[in-house]
């Protein structure tokens, strides 16, 4: 009799296996792509594998005038509209050296604020929804919706607002617009314990958040990581404060940039939680100065063909998710010899090539929904 021994599975322990996370997956927010390989349960290697959204905005750009291209800027980052918006005008308003009405200036930094909270919110539903609780998600929307409609009002638009123009804003703002707006913020801010008790109150959240994910400050400088996912790693770094723009310089006393230490998911989270508790305060600030304007013109007339000379400049905002800049070059002519652009999530997301090695596989979606990203964002 002769005894035969069979392996089955050859040397599968020892293999490491490569899986996909999208493109098309709930938890990427999109057509994200994550190559990940694994050693069992254990992240290995992650890369992030970009593009599938790719518009080539920058190129349309320079087949667009200056009234065009804040269409086409509007829509990268649609959760944050109107700060996209922002970037490109005073942009164009630094070369024309243009000084914008003070009643634009303090009705843009009001409508900043507002669609902050707005970004934020969105963030602070979902992320709970990934993590497998799915209450927070109706709240945020709820709270949105207040907001929403009175940005509606205002612009007619709901999510591409398109208010922004080269010189101040499309149009005034409607009899009665100013209250109704203090009315929601109100609103919105008599239920923001909600997020306090139901999510940063539940210990299954905190369990899964908690320690997870650490980003460290030198990590955040080597990959120009901005916004509330900086901050939570202890780089306290606000554009609003630190190279003011609009009304920003006189909103000093008001503005409170939130920073943590941990630079974890948990630390994450609660950066956004406060950052929008503070632009509820910075919006009731901005409506109690626009009541003291004087009445006067919300925009500049503009010529029918709109050139900006020649040269070069570069306007960066604090966009809800982080640095949004670009970069203009003009030859004189009606549209741009090139328009760069520097996204906040193309940058934040890089950080996850350090981040998810050495996590498991339970942990990624987590460190994912953290970085508070939109694929739009980009891929541009």
């Amino acid at each position: 009799m002769t005894e035969t021994t069979i392996g089955i599975g050859g040397a599968a322990e020892s293999t490491d296996m490569v899986l996909n996370i999208g493109p098309q997956h709930p938890s990427t927010h999109g057509v994200l792509r994550l190559r990940i390989v694994l050693d069992g349960e254990r992240v290995q290697h992650a890369e992030p594998v970009i593009g599938y959204m790719h518009r080539g905005a920058e190129k349309l750009f320079e087949a667009r005038d200056y009234r065009q291209i804040v269409m086409l800027a509007n829509r990268h980052d649609w959760l944050s509209a109107f700060s996209n918006e922002l970037g490109v005008v005073m942009a164009v308003e630094r070369m024309l050296g243009m000084e914008v009405p003070e009643r634009a200036v303090w009705t843009r930094t009001l409508l900043a604020e507002l669609n902050r909270v707005l970004n934020h919110l969105m963030f602070l539903g979902s992320y709970p929804l990934e993590l497998g609780g799915i209450t927070p998600v109706f709240h945020a929307f709820r709270e949105r919706e207040e907001l929403q409609a009175v940005m509606e009002e205002v612009s007619g638009g709901r999510m591409h607002y398109m208010f922004n123009r080269v010189g101040g804003l499309k149009e005034d703002i409607p009899a009665g617009w100013t209250g109704r707006v203090r009315d929601a913020v109100a609103s919105v801010r008599s239920r923001m314990d909600v997020y306090e008790n139901l999510v940063l109150g539940n210990e299954i959240f905190r369990g899964r958040t908690r320690d997870v994910g650490v980003l460290s400050a030198e990590a955040v400088h080597a990959y120009g990581v901005s916004g509330p996912i900086a901050r939570a790693s202890g780089v306290d770094f606000d554009l609003r404060r630190d190279e003011p723009y609009l009304a920003y310089g006189e909103l000093q006393d008001t503005l409170k940039v939130v920073t943590r230490t941990e630079g974890d998911c948990l630390a994450r989270f609660e950066c956004l939680l406060e950052q929008t508790l503070n632009s509820l305060d910075l919006a009731d600030a901005c409506l109690d100065r626009m009541a003291h304007l004087e009445q006067g013109p919300i925009n500049q007339r503009l010529p029918k063909v709109l050139k900006a000379p020649e040269g070069h400049t570069y306007a960066w905002t604090e966009n809800p998710l982080g640095v949004n800049g670009y970069y203009l070059v003009s030859k004189g002519e009606k549209t741009p010899y090139r328009l760069k652009l520097r996204s906040a999530s193309f940058n934040n997301i890089q950080a996850l090539t350090e981040l998810l090695p050495g996590t498991l596989v339970a942990d990624m979606v987590a460190i994912l929904g953290s970085l508070f990203f939109v694929v739009g964002d980009i891929d541009k």
